[in-house]
Formats: structure tokens, C-alpha cells, sequence
């Protein structure tokens, strides 16, 4: 039964009389022909982010529609809201500049409207970590439902899909292999339908980590957006809604450390997209919890990769989903997980695995006696050219390459890579270590994801399919190589990779987790004293001054500053 602030009486107006406030309320609201029955239940908050600019989230009025159902049959009142919608390739200048843009406006409303429980309704890269950030510091029972996967593609007999393949075949088209009409062709392949990427990039990540974090139904994370198993978990997620709000099932209680730490094991276990580190220590420092990068590498060291799925692997997400999905990957990691976290099903992750479907033959999911990749997908290095971390996705890097000594071929910003890279007289070797500076949080800004830098054209053309790359920005999960991101601090903001010249000499250990940049001290703080200052760049209005005045670096999560809580709770993964 809905008490005294739930329902219609929750986040009132403040008119200074209560009653003339709910009244004032229930009048409008009635305009749209509700009845007093329903308005008198609880109601659930539905967040729309569908969009026209947005393909991942294509299926949103249909899940929508389902939720609503789910809510209405658990006896709720269903009210769907917008939001901001973001996608990657709809977004100047990059999604990731306004995804804590997104966060602020998903929190705002939540706590603006009357809502007993919210659906957060997301898919594309950003979308998900904002809504949970905004959801982890608004405090209200929420649960995450993912637009899920598109469908794959056919390409000439070969089945292909975004984005991983769209790289590939990029690739291939700038060293010459393909012709401008295959180009053409494959461009209408890729994308099979609306949905997310169908590899392991950030947002089929976000989706497996929602699950392993318990803040989305078991089983939610693979089925395709376009599939009848998406819609049936739309109106589950209706229906636990319902629940959660009778119960006051709040986020905090769900996103602890325990939590954390099995997600960070999910994402080492898929070989999971880069961003994510980004993205839950963003969620985390919403809860005071810090991500500690050098006991995320010790996980790492002891979680082997176990999904076959490009890029580290050959699978798309359709083919998790028939393999069992995330239930069946939490089985194998079942001894390295904390099943006492509580889920949003009322229920420890624990109870859900006891009654998970049981395990059959299938070649996507490994067990950990046979792993894709020993250690997890992601590593992490330090030394004088990343003081404050840098990561590397080993388990989509060249083997060959990751021990590598080399001479820096350096970028200082996206514009110099644009007029440079492709230069026929550009003195660059497959040796080389190609070095792209000022694209970090603030110097893009927004940490694009242009660490993918592009094998120079004339070396292309030679075969070279994969180099050493540095950067202090992101690079696409989709993407493959042997690529170093999230350098930090970044060049903006005066770390050393700013000092960075052609000619330096570099060395990359994956075994050893280093990056060194092999120029002495003493040269380096006289490059730093000649160094001029970017501050008059600045920008002075508007949300981007936001950003620049309150952005933290990578390992921060990018958040910003006056976001985080106030109180610190702790480290993930615990110590």
C-alpha cells in the first residue's frame, strides 16, 4: 500500500500547503485521463531515451510498452520520462563529453518526479554508465534494462557486425584490399538491425556488467534487441520494479564493493571493452568506493579470459546469448565471486546461480581449465610516462608486440594525426611506437576514442596490420591492437606524455606492467620548463567550461569532481 510520500505525494511542488500541491497535481495528471485508483498506486518512473539519432535504442518504444505491462500487472502505475539519448556516433564531440551530462539529467529527474522505483532503459556506450550514475546518487530503487545486441550481418558469406568487423574492413579498404565499391557494399552489412554492437565493446560490456553488478535481471544482458526473450525481460523488469518499490529495495544496497568486484571479474572474464574501467569507477566514486588500479591488475593477473568474443575472440553476442549468457559465465567464475551480494531480485547472486539453467556443450563460454586468455583482458602499466596508470587490452593486442622497446613517432593532437599520419614522406617504421597526445579528458576534450590510431597508409600498404600505440584517450571496445589508453595524467594538464618527442625511445612490458619513456629526469623537467601554457584554450562558458573547471582524470572515472560523494567508503576491489 503507498504511504504517506509514495506515489502521487512523493517530490512534491513546494507551493508552501502540501495538500494544495497534490491536489494541483492529481488535477493536471487527470487531464490525461487517469482515474483516482490509479493514481493512488505506486508508481514506477520509465526512462526513455529513444531517439531518432539514437539506432541502439531503436526498440525503446517497445520495451516501453513491455515494462508498462510488467508494471500494470504487478498492480503499479507506469510513467515513462525522457532524457537525453546519446550514441557514439551521433554525439559532437564525442559521447563521452556529455555522458556525465546525461548522469546529471537522469538524476535530477529521478529525484524531481514522483517515483517510488525507476526502469533505467539504456544501451549505447554512455548511456547505461550515466544512468547508473545518476540513479547511484539519487538513492531510489532503480534497475537497469538494456536495449540488448543488434543482429549480425552477411557480407559475401561471411557473417560480420558492428564494429569490430567495420574496423576490419576499414582497415582493409585504407591498405588497399578492398575497392570502393566493397567498401559501399560491406557499409550495409554491418549492422543487422537496430541494437547495440554485437562484439565486446562498451556497450555489450555495460550490459554484462549491469547483470554481474545485480542491478539488472539475471539472463538480461545478452538477447537481442529485436528478439521475443528482450521483450519478456522488459515486462519482468516491469513487474520487479513494482517489487522493489513496495519493498524500498534501494540502489546503495545493491551497488556495494562485493558487487563491484564481481562485475570488474565479469569484465576481465569477456575481455570487456577498456571504457568500462572508466565507467565503474565513475559509478563507484557516485558511492565513495575508489578503483584502485593496482588491485584491479592483481584480479587480472588471477581471472583468465573465457568468452569467445571478437574482438579478443570470434563470437557475437547473439552466440552468448544461446550459450547461456551471463549466468553461465558467473557459473564458471562461481569460486572467485562474492555470492553473498544482493541482487535486484531481492535475492543473493548466489540463490540466482543455485537455480540457474543448467550447463550444455557449446564452444562460446569456456571453462576456466581452458581459457581463451590465461589472464584477464585488461592490464595495467605504470612508470615515468603514466604515473597515474595507463591500460592496455592485452588480450586483443599482437603477442609479439607486447614487449616492445621502440622510437616515438608523435602526434600532439587529432588534428596533426589527420595531416600527418597518411603522409608519404612521414618517417615511420613498423618499429615505431606511434604517440598521440592532447585527446584526455580535457584536452579533446572529452577522452574520445581516437587511441585507435590508424596504421600509417605507406605501412599499411606494406602488410602492417598492428603497432604499438600511446595515448591518453579511449579507444572503441570494438577495436583490436596493440593500443596503451588512458595515459595519466594526460598531456593537458602537464603529465609527461606532453614531453613526449619523435625520436625518444619507449618501452611497453605487458610482463612487467611498464611504460617507460626513456629520456632522464633531468631532460624532461627542462622540456616541462620550456613547456608553454594551454590555459588561454580554455573554454569560458557554457558546459564545456563546466567540464574543463570539474573533469577528473581516467582513473577517476572521468566524473566530475563535485559529483563524487562527499565520504569516502572504501577501495574496489577491496584490499
Amino acid at each position: 500500500m503507498a504511504g504517506a510520500q509514495s506515489g502521487m505525494r512523493g517530490s512534491l511542488v513546494g507551493y508552501g500547503d502540501a495538500e494544495f500541491s497534490l491536489f494541483l497535481r492529481k488535477a493536471f495528471i487527470k487531464g490525461a485521463g487517469y482515474t483516482d485508483d490509479v493514481l493512488d498506486r505506486l508508481v514506477v518512473g520509465i526512462v526513455d531515451t529513444g531517439s531518432g539519432f539514437n539506432p541502439c535504442h531503436g526498440n525503446v518504444p517497445q520495451l516501453i510498452d513491455a515494462v508498462k505491462r510488467g508494471v500494470m500487472l504487478s498492480g503499479g502505475f507506469p510513467v515513462e520520462f525522457p532524457t537525453i539519448s546519446l550514441h557514439e556516433s551521433f554525439a559532437h564531440p564525442t559521447s563521452m563529453f556529455l555522458r556525465n551530462l546525461m548522469s546529471m539529467d537522469t538524476e535530477e529527474m529521478i529525484r524531481a518526479l514522483p517515483v517510488d522505483a525507476v526502469v533505467l532503459i539504456g544501451g549505447c556506450d554512455k548511456t547505461v554508465p550515466a544512468q547508473l550514475m545518476g540513479a547511484a546518487s539519487a538513492g531510489k530503487p532503480a534497475i537497469q534494462l538494456v536495449t540488448g545486441s543488434m543482429l549480425t550481418g552477411s557480407h559475401r558469406g561471411r557473417t560480420v557486425g558492428a564494429c569490430t568487423d567495420c574496423r576490419a574492413f576499414w582497415g582493409r579498404y585504407r591498405a588497399g584490399e578492398i575497392d570502393d565499391e566493397e567498401i559501399d557494399e560491406v557499409n550495409g552489412r554491418l549492422v543487422g538491425s537496430v541494437g547495440t554492437c554485437s562484439v565486446a565493446g562498451t556497450a555489450s560490456t555495460m550490459a554484462c556488467i549491469a547483470e554481474a553488478l545485480g542491478i539488472a535481471l539475471p539472463g538480461s544482458a545478452a538477447p537481442p534487441a529485436v528478439t521475443a526473450d528482450r521483450a519478456r525481460i522488459a515486462e519482468l523488469t516491469g513487474r520487479r520494479a513494482v517489487e522493489m518499490a513496495r519493498s524500498g529495495l534501494a540502489i546503495e544496497k545493491i551497488l556495494t564493493a562485493e558487487a563491484f568486484e564481481n562485475a570488474l571479474r565479469v569484465l576481465l572474464a569477456v575481455g570487456g571493452s577498456t571504457n568500462a574501467v572508466v565507467h565503474l569507477a565513475a559509478v563507484a566514486g557516485r558511492l565513495g568506493l575508489r578503483l584502485d588500479l593496482a588491485l584491479f591488475d592483481r584480479m587480472s593477473r588471477e581471472t583468465p579470459v573465457l568468452v569467445n568474443l571478437k574482438p579478443a575472440g570470434d563470437h557475437y553476442m547473439e552466440d552468448l546469448h544461446r550459450a547461456g549468457g551471463v549466468p553461465r559465465v558467473l557459473r564458471e567464475l562461481r569460486e572467485l565471486l562474492n555470492l553473498d551480494a544482493l541482487t535486484v531480485t531481492g535475492r543473493t547472486l548466489g540463490q540466482e546461480l543455485a537455480d540457474a539453467p543448467p550447463p550444455f556443450d557449446q564452444d562460446v563460454i569456456r571453462p576456466r581449465t581452458n581459457p581463451i586468455y590465461p589472464t584477464g583482458g585488461i592490464a595495467v602499466l605504470r612508470g615515468n610516462l603514466a604515473p597515474g596508470g595507463a591500460i592496455i587490452k592485452q588480450a586483443a593486442a599482437s603477442p609479439d608486440l607486447l614487449e616492445h622497446r621502440g622510437r616515438a613517432v608523435v602526434f600532439e593532437n587529432a588534428a596533426d594525426l589527420a595531416d600527418r599520419i597518411d603522409d608519404e614522406d612521414l618517417d615511420v617504421e613498423p618499429d615505431d611506437v606511434l604517440v598521440l597526445k592532447n585527446i584526455g579528458p580535457i584536452g579533446a576534450p572529452g577522452m574520445p576514442e581516437a587511441g585507435y590510431l590508424p596504421i600509417p597508409k605507406k605501412l599499411a600498404r606494406r602488410g602492417v596490420k598492428d603497432m604499438v600505440r600511446i595515448s591518453d584517450g579511449r579507444m572503441s571496445g570494438t577495436a583490436a591492437g596493440t593500443i596503451v589508453l588512458h595515459v595519466s595524467p594526460e598531456a593537458a594538464v602537464g603529465g609527461a606524455l606532453k614531453h613526449v618527442r619523435s625520436g625518444d625511445m619507449i618501452r611497453l612490458s605487458v610482463r612487467d606492467r611498464v611504460l617507460e619513456l626513456e629520456v632522464p629526469d633531468e631532460e624532461l623537467q627542462r622540456r616541462a620548463d620550456l613547456a608553454k601554457s594551454t590555459s588561454d584554450t580554455a573554454p569560458r562558458r557554457g558546459y564545456a567550461k563546466l567540464y574543463a573547471d570539474q573533469v577528473t582524470q581516467a582513473e577517476e572515472g572521468c566524473d566530475f569532481r563535485f559529483l563524487q560523494a562527499e565520504t569516502r567508503r572504501g577501495t574496489i576491489p577491496r584490499r
